[in-house]
């Protein structure tokens, strides 16, 4: 086979190249034997009732059951499958290691599939087995491999204990250095069921759990955790008949609700040294909420916030002006009584201990909130996202800040028809000068060699990126 223009592209490159968001295809016949033995073979049959393991529920119900039930429209095609050999790929780890060259990359973060959807598994004791089983076939399926393939824990995160117990298995005995934890749980409203009457928990803001043990425990444990979950199903997109309209942008909103519940949550407070990844959502929304967090907290904070305090408003002056200009206003009212109703507006039945929303953040400057929010959060972009840009663009992001875009293929979904494209679609922004070398470089390798060994220095021990990696960060 011909030389891919990725890897002519790596080939140029005075840097090694880490893909950050790539993904295996679980053989499912194999988990299933492992999920046997931790959950029995009765709730197995029960849970997957197809070869895949995708839920298909949605297509045992005609079109008026769909649209009454406000089914939301499931994923169809999104693996490879006129390409067989890319298909094989993502499911065959030796043969992912063999053909890794030809994405571009040197090195490559291995996420789930299946396993994305096994951390929503409302059932607490399907959810837990079926975690466990993934993480046990992906610690054999990789384990010949490592040098190249770091492949990914998944960590429910229902209730704190069940995230620490997962944590300490998957990290503490079988070794995994990275973890994937559900950013989002679905959890029913009184006397609701989570399909008609449910609420999103973020695991910060408002969240009925306090999460900071599971964050410690990451912190022990020297993990960075991602998170990976999806907004399809919340408010406008829930098309029981369009799955696109589902999807635009649904990665995005899952990202932004985490990263904003755990920032304003006061998480990257308490724990500066966390490190934290978002995938699939590009850098668009993380732009755009930096900056509408920079915007709100200049107007809005502890002291700013004042301006808009009702008790501060000049009644006397305010009942001057309407009598000198308000005739339009007054007309066809009795002056006395109008005039009257004024007070009313310098009124307020705000709680005095609720009036600062940054509390938990404690910030005292843009500064201080560019420093609680940049250093500690990553955000996965797949190679064809133009928006990627916008992350490296100083003069846009309050503050000078650049954020930490990480480069993430997406192989082995649909994203990437043919993986031999990958670096040669992210390397689009340097050939079009939205991008120069020196951001390039940051994007494929320097983030995520921040991002890894922060709280693990050792994290690409072993690896063919080791030396590489020392050199860039100089440990």
């Amino acid at each position: 086979m011909s030389i891919s223009t990725s890897q002519q592209i790596r080939a140029r490159l005075n840097h090694p190249v880490i893909d950050a968001d790539g993904h295996t295809i679980e053989f499912m016949p194999a988990v299933r034997e492992r999920l046997k033995g931790l959950a029995g073979g009765d709730l197995v049959n029960k849970v997957f009732s197809s070869a895949t393991g995708f839920p298909d529920g949605w297509y045992r119900l005609n079109a008026d059951q769909r649209l009454a039930k406000r089914r939301v429209r499931p994923p169809w095609w999104g693996v490879p499958s006129e390409n067989t050999l890319d298909r094989a790929t993502a499911m065959l780890p030796k043969l992912m290691y063999e053909r890794l060259a030809e994405t571009g990359a040197d090195f490559a973060i291995v996420y789930p599939t299946v396993g994305l959807m096994a951390l929503g598994t409302p059932m607490d004791e399907v959810r837990t087995a079926l975690c466990r089983a993934i993480n046990e076939y992906h610690h054999q399926a990789f384990r010949r491999y490592r040098d190249r393939l770091s492949p990914v824990a998944l960590i429910p995160t229902h209730t704190p204990d069940e995230a620490i117990a997962e944590l300490n298995y998957a990290v503490g005995e079988l070794g995994y250095k990275n973890v994937l934890l559900a950013g989002l749980v679905n959890r029913a409203l009184q006397g609701g069921d989570t399909r008609q009457a449910y609420y999103v928990d973020h695991l910060g803001i408002d969240s009925p759990y306090n999460y900071d043990p599971v964050w410690q425990r990451c912190q022990d444990l020297g993990v960075a955790p991602a998170f990976h979950s999806g907004g399809m199903g919340w408010g406008s997109r829930n098309s029981p008949n369009n799955y696109m309209f589902n999807h635009v942008g649904h990665f995005a909103a899952a990202c932004d609700a985490t990263c904003k519940s755990l920032f304003m949550a006061g998480v990257t407070r308490r724990f500066p040294d966390m490190r934290f990844a978002f995938l699939e959502g590009g850098t668009a929304w993380a732009v755009t909420l930096y900056n509408d967090l920079i915007g709100h907290w200049k107007k809005r904070n502890r002291e700013t916030v004042r301006h808009y305090d009702p008790r501060r408003l000049d009644v006397e002056q305010m009942r001057a002006l309407f009598q000198s200009h308000g005739q339009e206003v007054l007309a066809g009212l009795d002056h006395d009584e109008a005039l009257a109703r004024l007070e009313d507006f310098g009124r307020s039945d705000e709680l005095e201990e609720m009036i600062d929303e940054w509390a938990a953040i404690d910030v005292r400057s843009g500064e201080d909130l560019r420093n609680r929010f940049v250093p500690n959060f990553y955000f996965g972009c797949e190679a064809d996202d133009p928006m990627n840009a916008l992350a490296f663009d100083t003069r846009l992001n309050g503050y000078g800040a650049r954020l930490n875009a990480i480069f993430s293929s997406d192989v082995g979904h649909w994203d990437v028809p043919d993986i031999r494209e990958v670096l040669e679609e992210a390397y689009e922004l340097v050939d079009d000068k939205f991008l120069n070398e020196h951001d390039f470089r940051d994007f494929v390798f320097g983030h995520s060699a921040r991002l890894y060994t922060h709280l693990n220095k050792d994290f690409f021990e072993g690896t063919v990126v080791s030396d590489a990696v020392r050199a860039e960060l100089g440990i």
